[in-house]
């Protein structure tokens, strides 16, 4: 099966809003495969996607096993950048894709708002650890997890922030934080809605005293290795990735105040404005990334299973029954109809470079 990866383009990363997020050391996952090698579905199908590009790279084996027949292209991206090339795409009348796997569910439902996504009957829902669409129209993919994180080989955890209160707070560390756009990245986003709830607008004040720096997460890996940074907010993955991949010795620290778990959704484009009108392959697809199997990949690229019947977790990661028993909760039906208001009250307290 020809695959290829084609790179998110800078020009298309126009601030919208709402962006995107293991290998297990556990017992393998429990429950038997929905799909072993599916012949029967042939074509292209193009997929819409904000996971790590390195992440993508190691699914292509297992997709290519899976679907022999059919031609998959991905195309990868920041959720703003996703969003930006769907909007022009909606212009004309045609999306370039066939499938979309973004940062959080706020976004699918607004495409099913906008009457462009093609449900799917998923047999598996009780099986699902996190909410879906009744209707079919999108369901949980994988989940992506807002923590703070540090480098013990520089500071010690018993002088930081183990809250995300306190992280605000915390006034001996202003000019030592970071963090990622809520303007660009979907899993930002999520995270400010979440704590904008719990803590109001005088929260963001205080990240704004605290001289936070707002950049993406591979900066700010980097200033954390250096010590130009004390702490950041950042997705467990690129963490995780970092701890296996590069022996870091960087660390998590899962709030005491609840760490910010995002399911990170997949939908399926109608044939109307799909890229290659192949709904039944895009199911096929969709059936396979929601199976245990499907499920396999998504935990080797350090975020969580959607599944209750998966056991296994990411690499150097705590189990997610453990995450869920303290979490910050983000109302996805807010983030969707007050995103405009939401990303203002961001821009008005939080000083973004450029």
């Amino acid at each position: 099966m020809k695959k290829r990866i084609i790179a998110a383009f800078a020009a298309l990363a126009i601030a919208l809003s709402a962006a995107g997020c293991g290998k297990s050391d556990t017992a393998a996952e429990t429950g038997s495969s929905e799909v072993t090698g599916d012949t029967s579905v042939s074509g292209k199908v193009v997929i819409y996607t904000s996971m790590y590009e390195d992440i993508i790279d190691d699914m292509e084996k297992e997709l290519e096993t899976q679907f022999p027949n059919l031609d998959i292209e991905f195309f990868q991206g920041g959720s703003g950048t996703i969003q930006s090339k769907i909007a022009a795409e909606m212009d004309s009348g045609m999306l370039g894709c066939d499938v979309l796997m973004v940062a959080e569910p706020s976004y699918s439902l607004e495409l099913k708002e906008k009457g462009i996504l093609e449900p799917y009957t998923f047999s598996g829902v009780d099986k699902l650890m996190f909410d879906y669409d009744p209707e079919g129209y999108w369901y949980p993919v994988r989940v992506c997890n807002m923590v703070l994180a540090y480098n013990p080989e520089k500071y010690s955890k018993d002088e930081l922030p183990t809250s995300f209160k306190d992280f605000a707070e915390k006034q001996d560390m202003k000019g030592y934080l970071s963090m990622s756009n809520p303007l660009t990245s979907g899993t930002a986003y999520s995270s400010v809605v979440g704590l904008y709830d719990k803590y109001g607008e005088e929260y963001f004040k205080s990240l704004n005293a605290q001289n936070v720096a707002i950049e993406s997460g591979s900066v700010a890996l980097t200033k954390l290795e250096t010590g130009e940074c004390k702490e950041i907010m950042v997705l467990e993955e690129s963490v995780l990735k970092k701890r296996q991949e590069e022996n870091s010795k960087l660390e998590v620290i899962y709030p005491d105040d609840g760490c910010i778990p995002i399911p990170s959704t997949i939908m399926i484009i109608d044939e109307e404005h799909s890229a290659n009108k192949n709904v039944l392959a895009a199911k096929a697809v969709e059936k396979f990334f929601l199976s245990p199997e499907g499920q396999k990949l998504i935990v080797n690229g350090w975020m969580y299973s959607v599944r209750k019947d998966v056991s296994e977790y990411p690499y150097d990661a705590i189990p997610l029954v453990q995450l869920m028993e303290n979490t910050i909760p983000v109302d996805w039906e807010k983030c969707y109809k007050q995103r405009d208001e939401i990303r203002t009250m961001f821009q008005n307290n939080v000083t973004i470079p450029g």
